[in-house]
């Protein structure tokens, strides 16, 4: 009996909470999000819209490519940074407030409040003060987290930020691309020049896509 006693003894070791296999760590949440399709001239890109973690943007997003509204407009601007490892920058389309295509202002949603972030292949509003943003968007290249609201700056576009709602998802390679074309250097007013594209990319149709199956 007492060697079946100490036969048993390291089994009861191993199942002891000393043995037991760790707890799996916590998963990190997850949000509700729509993936759209940008087909352009140059090749697809498909991006995550935010729809629950920035619900405003996103639906104004979405509203433009329900409507068809981006179908047919550019990828106009490429903004190169001097620092840091290149490509780096944005890349920005969309209405160019044309009247046939631009809805209403939305209001403004800062990443204080959606706790997204411009971080590489982020997507954000263009705006000139917050809550003008309508149709025109940018694609971050490389992480562009000076763009996040800022409330400690003393400059009230600063503390606003810019909104971010989405992240692209696949083909990011195509961004490059598009960012990569030659400026016009004549093209454009103040520091918007020297940003715009000698030959603007056509962005051929945006629509909503499913999930790819697990």
């Amino acid at each position: 009996m007492t060697r079946i006693i100490a036969a048993l003894a390291p089994l009861a070791l191993l199942a002891s909470p000393l043995f037991a296999q760790e707890e799996a760590p916590p998963q990190e949440p997850t949000f509700d999000t729509q993936l759209v399709m940008i087909e352009t001239s140059m090749g697809d890109i498909t991006v995550s819209i935010e729809t629950e973690r920035a619900p405003i943007t996103a639906a104004n997003f979405l509203r433009y490519v329900d409507e068809d509204r981006f179908d047919g407009t550019k990828f106009y601007r490429a903004m190169h940074l001097d620092w840091g490892e290149p490509p780096s920058g944005l890349l920005q389309g969309g209405t160019q407030m044309h009247p046939d295509r631009v809805l209403d202002p939305i209001a403004h949603e800062p990443t204080t409040r959606t706790g997204l972030s411009h971080t590489d292949g982020a997507l954000s509003m263009a705006r000139y003060d917050p809550g003008t943003a309508t149709g025109d968007f940018s694609i971050m290249i490389k992480d562009q987290t000076g763009l996040d609201a800022n409330p400690a700056s003393p400059d009230p576009s600063l503390q606003a930020g810019f909104a971010v709602f989405g992240y692209v998802v696949e083909g990011m390679e195509v961004v490059h691309a598009i960012h990569a074309l030659p400026p016009d250097p004549d093209k454009g007013e103040g520091w918007m020049k020297g940003q715009l594209l000698t030959d603007p990319v056509e962005i051929v149709d945006m629509r909503r896509v499913d999930a790819a199956p697990d």
